[in-house]
């Protein structure tokens, strides 16, 4: 019961597959990060954080943590699209299977794809939702035309 399984093949072959992010959203990222590791550095080595027994510190620490955490895996995302469906490694690794997909939709601002990364919103028939970004032509293409056909898809 219910709608067909959509289907999708991706036009390079088995798979399309790249960055997540662009190069200059990356560099910001790095500027950033290493920015407050930087400051960080210089309120510890004036004594202005406090004392390891008022547990300042260890707050200020776990902030650089998750900090270094989420510019570790902008680094390294990586968005592919197959045959079974989407993928991204990410901080959790994100993927959403083709066959039960009801809407999609690109969202990007234009003249700014390359700081902002273009990102795809899917959702499934039960209503789970995904986004998914990429920095790559390919990827960028492969999305406009997955919504496209989506579209169609669904609309029968």
């Amino acid at each position: 019961m219910g709608p067909a399984p959509f289907r999708f093949e991706p036009s390079q072959g088995d798979a399309v597959e790249g960055q997540a992010f662009s190069l200059p959203f990356k560099l910001l990222a790095t500027v950033i990060v290493g920015g407050c590791a930087f400051w960080l550095a210089q309120l510890w080595s004036v004594g202005a954080l406090g004392s390891a027994k008022t547990g300042g510190l260890g707050w200020f620490l776990a902030g650089i943590a998750l900090m270094g955490w989420t510019w570790f895996h902008i680094m390294t995302s990586r968005t592919r699209i197959d045959r079974k469906g989407l993928h991204q490694r990410w901080i959790w690794d994100k993927q959403m299977a083709f066959d039960d997909l009801a809407f999609g939709k690109l969202i990007r601002v234009r003249g700014l794809d390359w700081l902002i990364a273009p990102r795809l919103y899917v959702r499934t028939l039960v209503g789970k939702f995904a986004v998914f970004y990429a920095a790559t032509p390919e990827l960028i293409a492969e999305f406009e035309r997955l919504v496209a056909e989506l579209k169609q898809a669904r609309k029968l």
